[in-house]
């Protein structure tokens, strides 16, 4: 089965959201569209900024071609997460979000999925050319950097012609796990660190089969409110900061400065 599953009641959607800035009211929570490969990172990043701060911040997680032309829209968002700089660039020069915020916050990794009871053991990308692999998900690589991750590694190690048939994409990284976590497909192939934090089989991919996944930061001009912007920018200054690595690290993302991940 090839083609794109709707899945009914995705745990992590976007957010509907108007196409206009806003004036924050004093207790406006801080508005971060997020790629999805951040959802378990940035659940921890947010509830300590909010601990440290006072400043509540609330998250819209998808793909983030999706996010990216939502924000082009007019979409009121106050900090933009990307898992690709190149989103990051587009919004930049559709005016917005502010060029000079732009940062290097982290690179993503890939890994091959699938659940703990699984009757097959994949050791390498290969090995998804077995029969008994009849789904693979993966996201959609036209707006989803983690699924033009996926299939620039399926390409590069010589199985994606055996495999294009077996493939179901997801409208973002998140729900490509939770095809395979329902069984709707056999195995899918997903950020490292949604697949660490969801138990189950991983394999974690050599980095070398793909582009690097080298995602950028950046504030927007969501609020019009001076003060929602400066908390913007904190926002931003503690994901860059240790506290914020430390979290990073813990969700198996590498670090600006950090050593190469050797292959697996």
């Amino acid at each position: 089965m090839k083609g794109i599953l709707r899945a009914a009641g995705l745990l992590i959607t976007l957010a509907a959201v108007p196409a206009c800035k806003r004036t924050a009211a004093p207790d406006a929570p801080l508005r971060v569209a997020a790629a999805s490969d951040l959802s378990e990172a940035f659940a921890e990043v947010g509830s300590t900024f909010e601990r440290d701060t006072g400043r509540k911040t609330t998250f819209s997680f998808g793909a983030s071609g999706l996010l990216a032309k939502q924000i082009e829209e007019g979409a009121p968002f106050d900090v933009f997460a990307a898992a690709s700089l190149t989103f990051v660039d587009d919004v930049i020069k559709s005016g917005a979000c502010d060029a000079a915020t732009k940062i290097v916050y982290a690179q993503g990794h890939i890994a091959l999925w699938a659940k703990s009871d699984a009757p097959f053991t994949a050791s390498t990308l290969a090995d998804l050319a077995r029969p008994e692999i009849r789904r693979i998900a993966i996201a959609n690589p036209g707006h989803a950097p983690y699924g033009k991750a996926a299939k620039q590694a399926l390409v590069k190690a010589g199985v994606w012609s055996a495999v294009e048939s077996k493939i179901v994409y997801g409208e973002n990284v998140q729900q490509a796990l939770q095809f395979a976590q329902s069984g709707n497909a056999d195995a899918a192939i997903v950020a490292l660190s949604l697949a660490t934090a969801s138990g189950g089989h991983v394999l974690p991919l050599d980095p070398t089969l793909h582009d690097p996944l080298m995602q950028g930061i950046v504030v927007c001009h969501g609020a019009l409110d001076s003060k929602m912007q400066a908390d913007a920018r904190k926002f931003e200054s503690f994901v860059t900061s240790e506290a914020g690595r430390s979290i990073l690290r813990r969700h198996g993302f590498s670090l600006p400065g950090d050593a190469p991940v050797p292959a697996p």
